[in-house]
């Protein structure tokens, strides 16, 4: 069964290239489209294949995850690290704002 279109646009990954605010070079936006398209192309693949006598795989493997208790290590070094850090203000390291606020969504 052939499909009249690609799965995904190249206007889609612009799209959604502006959308996170990622600046795509005319090369970039050619490679994802592209791969994305075959990803996409994959899973279509993947869902015509008749799973209906499969039973789910819930675990790989028969072994029993063991999980340690919840016991800090090492917990008492906040003022060695806060005595590294570049910029600090009430007891909390400073770091660069990641998201303008000022800008339009």
């Amino acid at each position: 069964m052939g499909m009249a279109e690609e799965p995904i646009s190249r206007a889609e990954v612009e799209h959604v290239a502006e959308l996170a605010k990622l600046s795509l070079t005319d090369e970039q936006a050619s490679k994802f489209t592209s791969q994305l398209d075959e990803i996409i192309t994959m899973i279509d693949g993947l869902n015509e294949v008749n799973t209906d006598d499969v039973k789910p795989t819930t675990n790989m493997a028969d072994a029993t995850a063991f999980l340690r208790e919840d016991i800090a290590v090492n917990a008492h070094q906040k003022d060695a690290l806060i005595n590294e850090a570049p910029e600090t203000e009430d007891g909390f390291i400073k770091v660069p704002a990641i998201i303008d606020e000022s800008e339009d969504a």
